[in-house]
């Protein structure tokens, strides 16, 4: 009998959840919320330790009917693209609830069933082979997020909190008619991997690739629909910008990535320059907005902007080394950007202030938190030997063969980078030592030690020995590539 690995892997965490609603010391709760995710960590472990680099195919495949009056299945697989986001989403998971042990002392059973909620459908959402069943895992996630910043965030949670709901919301709506659409014109069925083999007309393409482009856009974001992401950002508790930054916002450009370029291949070439613009766009407003800020969490949360139009930027050169780098780009922005939430909201939790101007001389009150948030900072900026190096390379080289203006935008995106993040590294760690004076400081503990080491492994794992991780999506994305330019035609 064939383990069901991946709806072991999607479904402890839920699981998870149930049994802690029977809980009621906050601190067993926090040790089996834990205890949870770990596990489910451990599985992925065992997922990626199976998984055949050497084919396209979905692996760990599981079927069973569900509503089959419509053609509804319960189908979940994963290849080259989804399985580093599943094994992210895991790692982030057990990571996301040791920064939350202490932050979070009140309703701390709710709290840990929302994460644990929200981890088993994020995981759902790159395991779905099943439209259908993709759209329910990607609708039900807005609820457990909107729970985390609406109840454990700042002040001005609730705002934020409906902000984000509506946003999404809003695109969740173009996304469900796009299914709709594409479920009448794909022969009536919900199966991706189906949908993937039809031909549509250009009309319809070009249709369903906008529809598309909306509900992905908000999820990324995209400019002009990111204004919803700061104001989520700054009153979300730190395991909600963790995963916020780190797994969310990949979900637009995964969507891309399985649905606007295998299925609309056509339209997806035809609107390439029009994404490849708006990534540009992206990269170097987000840069420019990051430069003016001087809250630490709206800098950051304005530098995944850039940095995430940088991804779109690779995905839709259509080429391979845009394709492949924006892909690692994705695993490495989700590495690094919940590196540096997790490094914000550690300080946070000492002095209760973001303000870059409260800060200074923080290397000799904290140095070992410090030298953490200089490897971040300087994986954020591409320096070589990080992780980021590797996947700006990838897509810097797909962006000038695909076109020379958006890859000078791009190099001008990267220059604001190291502006802004180094000159917020120089006054909160090298200013006049204001920090001792002001606060009382203690350097990182065993427990956060635990959350931020793991993180710190990757960057510099992925930035000297990039081959295994390149090795998981080369199948993937060739196969991508052909069925782009195969049906789409040459670029």
């Amino acid at each position: 009998m064939t383990i069901p690995l991946l709806s072991l892997i999607v479904f402890t965490p839920a699981v998870g959840a149930a049994a802690l609603m029977f809980v009621r010391n906050d601190d067993v709760v926090r040790w089996m919320a834990l205890g949870v995710t770990v596990l489910d960590f451990v599985l992925c472990i065992a997922m990626l330790g199976g998984f055949d680099t050497s084919t396209h195919e979905m692996q760990f495949t599981e079927t069973r009917p569900w509503v089959p009056a419509l053609g509804i299945t319960y189908t979940l697989g994963i290849d080259g693209i989804s399985a580093p986001f599943v094994f992210l989403t895991a790692l982030l998971g057990w990571i996301s609830v040791l920064a939350s042990w202490v932050a979070i002392d009140r309703k701390v059973k709710e709290f840990m069933v929302s994460l644990l909620a929200m981890q088993a459908l994020m995981l759902g959402v790159f395991c779905a082979l099943d439209l259908f069943l993709f759209y329910v895992f990607w609708e039900a996630m807005l609820i457990p997020m909107y729970l985390i910043i609406g109840v454990w965030g700042g002040d001005g949670r609730v705002y934020a909190a409906f902000k984000f709901f509506l946003y999404t919301l809003a695109g969740s709506l173009m996304f469900l008619i796009g299914v709709i659409v594409l479920y009448f014109h794909g022969g009536e069925t919900f199966d991706i991997r189906t949908l993937m083999a039809q031909d549509l007309p250009l009309q319809v393409q070009s249709w369903l690739f906008f529809a598309f482009l909306i509900a992905f856009a908000v999820k990324v974001p995209m400019v002009p629909v990111h204004t919803w992401l700061p104001d989520a950002h700054v009153q979300a508790p730190t395991a909600g910008s963790i995963i916020l930054a780190a797994v969310l916002l990949k979900m637009g450009a995964y969507g891309f990535l399985r649905f606007s370029l295998p299925m609309l291949p056509e339209a997806s070439v035809h609107y390439s320059t029009l994404m490849l613009v708006l990534s540009a766009v992206a990269i170097v407003y987000g840069g420019l907005l990051a430069l003016a800020q001087d809250d630490l969490k709206k800098l950051v949360a304005y530098s995944s902007i850039s940095h995430m139009g940088l991804v779109t930027l690779g995905i839709f050169t259509l080429n391979l080394r845009g394709l492949e780098g924006g892909i690692l780009q994705m695993f490495n922005h989700g590495v690094t950007t919940g590196a540096l939430f997790l490094s914000v909201g550690l300080i946070y939790e000492r002095t209760h202030t973001r303000s870059i101007a409260d800060y200074g001389g923080l290397m000799k009150a904290a140095p070992v938190y410090t030298a953490f948030l200089a490897l971040f900072t300087l994986s954020s900026m591409a320096l070589p030997g990080t992780n980021s190096f590797v996947g700006e390379l990838l897509v810097l080289s797909g962006a000038f063969a695909a076109n020379l203006a958006v890859g000078a935008a791009a190099v001008l995106g990267a220059l604001l980078g190291a502006a802004y993040l180094l000159g917020m590294y120089r006054k909160v760690a090298l200013g006049p030592a204001s920090i001792g004076v002001r606060f009382k400081i203690r350097d990182v503990n065993a427990r956060e030690m635990a959350a931020i080491l793991p993180l710190a492994v990757f960057v510099l794992w992925v930035g000297l020995y990039p081959k295994p991780f390149l090795e998981i999506i080369d199948a993937s994305v060739k196969h991508l590539l052909a069925q782009v330019h195969g049906k789409g035609g040459a670029q």
